[in-house]
């Protein structure tokens, strides 16, 4: 029971203060501290949490104040208010996306930087890819390390990129030879590099004003700047790299 509580909002100790109300009935702090098995200042601070959400009344009985909780209905109309305020600050919140992000790209010539950590950084960062809006990209990437660390890679994110219309770019290398090959239908031109003759451990991609770099050995991590004059280098670079690669067709 307290469990369920706490998965509709209330804390451990309101949880338990609160059920010990319904139990007890009209009780001073002592007797609802006594029965949640809490201290009295503790139970005071959540009787006065509790009486803001509307959980509990007061009531007083000579020279005592006596508590008693309200009726567990009085929760469905807490959670509808709830609704409620979370859909208004919502739509305030797409009034004020836009001028949030002006101020956040107003920057001007400084390179913007996120760091994301750890596998599930990475799929951030692959999530940040998918919202490319000239819908290309180019890509550096050691093959191998990928699918050591993301297996069903080509089959769960290619659907997703396609899906977007950005057609991609790939160089990469791989122990295994070049076993990814051009294809339109994916909206993909392949180019590849041997190992032995660039050893990489990273995949880098540039798209838009951003440059992408996930390190794909030892503490994964990636990084994503966002800077237009070091995106166009980065851009030279691996156009460069792909003038020199191996068609893959």
């Amino acid at each position: 029971m307290l469990e369920r509580l706490k998965n509709i909002g209330l804390s451990d100790n309101e949880a338990k203060v609160y059920m010990a109300m319904l139990e007890l009935g009209p009780s001073p702090v002592v007797e609802i501290a006594r029965k949640a098995e809490v201290n009295r200042p503790t139970a005071y601070v959540q009787i006065e949490s509790l009486k803001k959400k509307g959980l509990i009344s007061m009531l007083t009985k000579g020279k005592k104040h006596l508590f008693i909780a309200e009726s567990p209905e009085q929760i469905e109309f807490i959670i509808e208010r709830e609704k409620g305020e979370l859909e208004r600050k919502t739509e305030e919140f797409k009034k004020l996306l836009p001028d949030l992000m002006a101020a956040f790209n107003v920057s001007g010539q400084k390179p913007q930087v996120r760091f994301f950590e750890g596998k599930e950084g990475l799929i951030k960062l692959q999530d940040e890819f998918l919202k490319n809006k000239s819908k290309e990209s180019i890509t550096l990437s050691s093959a191998d390390d990928v699918m050591n660390i993301f297996p069903g890679h080509p089959q769960k994110y290619t659907p997703r990129r396609v899906q977007r219309g950005i057609k991609s770019r790939l160089i990469y290398t791989s122990s295994k030879g070049p076993f990814l090959k051009s294809d339109p239908s994916l909206l993909r031109e392949v180019r590849f590099i041997s190992p032995e003759k660039m050893p990489f451990g990273l995949d880098v991609s540039i798209y838009d004003d951003i440059v992408s770099i996930s390190n794909l050995k030892g503490a994964i991590s990636g990084v994503i700047i966002r800077n237009q004059s070091i995106a166009n280098s980065f851009r030279n670079l691996l156009n460069f790299i792909w003038n020199s690669a191996e068609e893959v067709k």
